[in-house]
């Protein structure tokens, strides 16, 4: 999963950061209104956890830009505000979850993975497709029931493709799921991923298929 962090207390976002790649997740972290909408803009993300008090302004103005513009990305509102009236202003807005500060650590994570639950429509984290099983919390892919162990970046890749079966993917986009900002990557990168998680499927109904030209798509035979 790829998280954006819009939070101006740079000890805090730390952090919050080292607890979610802690997790295998990417983090890009934005002090300001504006580098969030920028990020917004020009990323795909997964997650927004979205501090209120920023520097240029009121974090509920970037959440009501972005559900403006149609991105249904879910939105954890992270509030010192303890009012009823501050949360429901929030939750009307379209943030789909507030955490009060301060909070612990915990807590935020396990309703990360609830809003994240939310957004996919089930209640579990396991996804199987054919003959292959993989549990997205506790990070287990099982292949005809066999356990495989997998790094971390492969994970992250197969959890992508097993959560919009029948899309492509562009190696670039892959590069911009999968890295944050500040990785200095190449598509290179994808291939050798792309190549061990082949390795791993082998024998399986599922299948990661190459289309010239555009890119990557994860088929499976009934």
């Amino acid at each position: 999963m790829k998280y954006l962090l819009v939070e101006d207390n740079l000890d805090l976002a730390e952090a919050i950061s080292a607890r979610i790649q802690l997790d295998g997740h990417i983090v890009d972290h934005a002090a300001k209104i504006e580098d969030a909408s920028d990020f917004a803009r020009t990323g795909e993300y997964d997650l927004i956890l979205l501090d209120i008090m920023l520097p240029d302004g009121d974090g509920r103005s970037f959440l009501k830009e972005q559900r403006d513009a149609q991105n249904d990305t879910p939105i954890i509102v992270l509030t010192a505000r303890s009012q009823v009236s501050d949360r429901i202003s929030m939750l009307d807005l379209g943030a789909d979850d507030y955490v009060t500060k301060p909070f612990d650590h915990a807590e935020l994570q396990a309703r990360c993975r609830a809003v994240l639950r939310r957004k996919s429509g089930s209640a579990r984290s396991v996804v199987t497709v054919g003959d292959v099983e993989f549990d997205t919390l506790a990070g287990h892919l099982s292949v005809k029931g066999k356990q495989i162990n997998l790094r971390n970046r492969e994970l992250r890749l197969l959890e992508l493709l097993l959560g919009s079966k029948g899309q492509v993917f562009s190696k670039q986009k892959l590069v911009d799921r999968l890295f944050s900002y500040d990785d200095d990557v190449s598509e290179n990168a994808i291939e050798v991923y792309i190549a061990r998680l082949r390795k791993h499927l082998e024998g399986s109904r599922v299948q990661i298929k190459t289309l010239r030209g555009m890119g990557y798509r994860l088929e499976h035979d009934t």
